[in-house]
Order: structure tokens, then C-alpha cells, then sequence
């Protein structure tokens, strides 16, 4: 992890001094599970509502407003949410006419509702003292109940779009099968796998692939099911995907179920060994008694890459420095 002498990745956790460890067992960033809670919050507090007022920021690189702000805000007021729909780690609200707001969540992207818990994770957390809204608003609005809710991005890698049809253009129109609402068929998973001359994690990370997975739930399938990160896709075999099949499935079905509540999941997920007693450290220890839990062959492999000081670290997930900000 960034922290590390070992690992100068610049994707990887920013180390925030001063975090408690419960902080620090947050989420790094928004995947399926978050971007769900998100939704299911949206849907049971906001759907049937009118918007009465809206504040789109003045944030060019975050709002792509083509008409201008004033015209999004205009476009909104009046408008019932009908439904809060989601795709990945994209979300949008359905109203009773479009357009339609998308969210495209990023790094570091939030739904806040006043009043309302939902899932935070560690790079969105607001405090809770600010005001409100907050001053990493990107979206405001108030409902004809006097409900409001806001989507922040601290890190402005997110997006907030204005779309007619989200889901027939990009970002939502590229990207593959949603790994909650849409999974594969084992007999699909295996066959496309078979064909894919990349890194399984790489492979995982990448959106038009399955849509939804991020860093922490690829780590996790990846270790549930003894697959390393780095082995190509297609030489994994038909006992290795089938299992890696049932990791995504369980893992990200769990993690939605408990509103992505990491306090809530499994006491033996790697999750929670992720970051260590300190900021940016991996648990050592932890992961070296899981690691010699493995099968020969696999340890063999692992301690072969363990010696170059690039992988020193890596302990099944440090790798794949992709683009975080996402799709």
C-alpha cells in the first residue's frame, strides 16, 4: 500500500493520520455495495417526491452541463422522482419526465440525506458538523416533504451529468453486466474468462467486463476463492472460475444486504485486514498464516513474486494500478 517503502503506487490509499481504526475499516471508495446503499436510501426516502429546489454547483470539471447550470437546476424543479436506478457504480434518478440526473461516483463520490444514515466510506466521510449542505455539494435538492439530500464529492473525480436516456449513452452504455442485477451464467463466466489473455484482477477491475467491482471486492473474490491476482484469466481452470463465480456472487450479495456496513461482514473476510493496526499498513502476519493455509503450488508461486521488491507487499491485492476514478 502507499505508506510503504515497498509500493509507491499513487492509486492506492492516501495514509490520513489521526483516522481511528474504525475509519479506517470504511471503505476506500464507492463500489457496488456502496453505490447500492446509496440507491435503496434514495428509493425508500425520495421516490414519489417533488423536487421544489435545486443547487448544481459551479464545478465545471464535476458538472458537465452543456446548457449551464442554471438550465439543470431549471430542468429539475417540479420534477417527481419516479425511481433511483443504478448500474455499477453509476446511479441515476428517474423522474416523471427527462431529462434525468446521472451520478457517476468516482473515487470519492456521496450521497448524503438529511436525517438519514446511508453508508459512508472512508474518502466521502463529511463531517458532521459542516454545514449543510455541504461545501463538497455538487447537487442539491429539496423535497416537497421538506426532505433534502445532497451528492458531495470531496476529490472531484466524480460526475454529474444531465442525460435524456442515461442508460442508452456512455458512461452507463459501456459498461458490462451489473454484478448484482445482471450476473453471469457460470457457463458464460467460464467461457468469456477462457478468452481473456489479461490479469484476473485486471481483468475484474475493468467495468466493461462486469460492472460494479472495484479494488477491495476483486482482493476479496480473488482470496476467498485462492486465485492470484496476476494469473492470466485463461489458464485459470473450470474448478477456479466456477469458484470465482460463487466469491462474486456471495461477497457482493452479503455486502448488500448489510447496506455495506463493513462492521457487518464476515469476521474472516481479508477485508478487514486490509490497512492494519496504521494507516496505509497491511496486516502481516494475518495474511502470511492465510497464505501458507494454501495449497503448494499456489505458496510456491506467491513466494517466487514476494522476492522482487516491487510485490514485496502486495499480499493478494497490492497490484493493477488502474484508473480509480472509474466508469
Amino acid at each position: 500500500h502507499r505508506g510503504s517503502p515497498c509500493c509507491p503506487c499513487p492509486c492506492l490509499p492516501d495514509t490520513d493520520a489521526g483516522q481511528d481504526s474504525g475509519e479506517r475499516e470504511r471503505a476506500e471508495m464507492p463500489e457496488l455495495p456502496e453505490v447500492e446503499a446509496a440507491r435503496r436510501a434514495l428509493e425508500a426516502h425520495c421516490v414519489g417526491r417533488r423536487i421544489t429546489r435545486c443547487a448544481v454547483a459551479d464545478d465545471p470539471k464535476v458538472v458537465v452541463a452543456a446548457a449551464g447550470r442554471v438550465t439543470f437546476e431549471r430542468a429539475m424543479v417540479g420534477r417527481t422522482i419516479v425511481a433511483a436506478r443504478r448500474r455499477g457504480k453509476n446511479l441515476w434518478l428517474r423522474l416523471d419526465a427527462p431529462p434525468f440526473p446521472s451520478f457517476q461516483f468516482g473515487m470519492a463520490g456521496a450521497i448524503y440525506i438529511k436525517g438519514v444514515a446511508v453508508t459512508k466510506y472512508k474518502r466521502s466521510a463529511v463531517n458532521s458538523e459542516d454545514e449543510w449542505p455541504s461545501k463538497y455539494s455538487k447537487f442539491f435538492v429539496e423535497l416537497d416533504d421538506g426532505l433534502e439530500f445532497s451528492f458531495t464529492d470531496k476529490r472531484r473525480f466524480a460526475r454529474v451529468r444531465l442525460f435524456d436516456d442515461p442508460e442508452t449513452v456512455p458512461p452507463i452504455s459501456e459498461l458490462g453486466p451489473d454484478a448484482l442485477f445482471e450476473p453471469m451464467s457460470v457457463d458464460n463466466f467460464v467461457d468469456s474468462l477462457s478468452r481473456k489473455k489479461i490479469g484476473i484482477k485486471a481483468l475484474l477491475l475493468d467495468q466493461s467486463f462486469i460492472s460494479g467491482i472495484g479494488n477491495w471486492i476483486a482482493d476479496e473474490v480473488l482470496y476467498q476463492s485462492k486465485i492470484h491476482p496476476l494469473q492470466i484469466a485463461s489458464s485459470l481452470t473450470r474448478e477456479s472460475c466456477e469458484a470465482l463465480h460463487q466469491s462474486i456472487q456471495e461477497v457482493v450479495t452479503y455486502a448488500v444486504d448489510v447496506d455495506a456496513n463493513c462492521d457487518r461482514f464476515p469476521v474472516e473476510w481479508l477485508f478487514h485486514h486490509r490497512w492494519g493496526k496504521k494507516p496505509g499498513k497491511v496486516d502481516g502476519e494475518f495474511l502470511k498464516e492465510k497464505i501458507d493455509s494454501l495449497e503448494h503450488g499456489h505458496i510456491h508461486y506467491l513466494r517466487k513474486l514476494a522476492t522482487d521488491r516491487t510485490h514485496r507487499n502486495f499480499a493478494f491485492h497490492k497490484m493493477n494500478c488502474g484508473n480509480y476514478a472509474g466508469k
